[in-house]
């Protein structure tokens, strides 16, 4: 393995991991040598043993990203088991649509909460946990949809632009404790989330009409991304926010 994309004896804490772009996150992570903490609200059993298959260490944690106790409780249960925390992974996201003038406040107030003050949170909890490790990562899964706004989506294009801000701004608060803060900006990957989009014609019709490579992608396909920014590959990258979109905001 090449050294430059190791994560030999690191540890990295991953949420939103019970399937979908976290999951295979953690995997990726584990093959390239991370002992894994996977949490979600949903059962994580599948992606411990996937973890666990590629070679790897891992714990499995029901943990809602709401709760900063909870968030808390994930940090100090990974120094526990595995001595520390050198990498965080802030996926867990919801989605909630509908036009704009009569959107329920509770939906927007959820998604804002799950998609962006979690992450806000996270970061916070995990901080003296990397800083006690000498420096740390911090990679936040954004969208495309903090770069364009998609239709009758407002609080899911609001919070993910928030999470490209909020990158930024700890990137460049943080970099004097050697911990590094970035975005990944997905476009559209089939998840549980888009799964039932991605099976309508017309849906479909869309991507070809948007992506230049004319399909979405498969979760597999965002794992080298989190590897570049969570190694030695990527030392020197910080408040990016890394599109991975097939090219779709390569043009108008």
């Amino acid at each position: 393995m090449d050294d430059l994309f190791s994560l030999k004896d690191k540890v990295a804490v991953v949420t939103g991991a019970s399937g979908g772009l976290g999951q295979a996150i953690a995997v990726g992570f584990a093959r390239h040598g991370a002992k894994i903490v996977v949490s979600d609200v949903k059962d994580v059993s599948e992606t411990v043993k996937k973890v666990e298959g590629a070679g790897s260490e891992a714990i499995g944690l029901k943990v809602d990203v709401s709760s900063k106790d909870e968030l808390k409780g994930m940090f100090q249960a990974a120094e526990d088991e595995f001595g520390g925390v050198d990498i965080l992974v802030n996926n867990a996201g919801i989605l909630r649509t509908g036009p704009a003038e009569s959107l329920p406040k509770e939906d927007w107030d959820v998604v804002i909460n799950v998609n962006l003050t979690s992450q806000f949170n996270a970061a916070q909890e995990v901080f003296p946990f990397l800083k006690k490790r000498g420096g740390g990562r911090i990679i936040n899964v954004a969208s495309i949809a903090g770069l364009l706004a998609f239709n009758q989506a407002i609080p899911y294009n609001a919070s993910k632009g928030g999470v490209i801000q909020l990158s930024r701004s700890l990137a460049f608060e943080w970099a004097q404790h050697n911990i590094l803060v970035n975005a990944i900006c997905p476009g559209i990957f089939l998840t549980d989330m888009t799964q039932g989009m991605l099976e309508q014609e017309g849906f479909q019709q869309m991507i070809k009409g948007n992506v230049p490579m004319a399909r979405h992608a498969v979760p597999e396909e965002l794992v080298g991304a989190a590897i570049y920014l969570a190694s030695k590959a990527g030392s020197y990258t910080n408040g990016h926010a890394m599109v991975v979109d097939g090219g779709w905001t390569c043009h108008l």
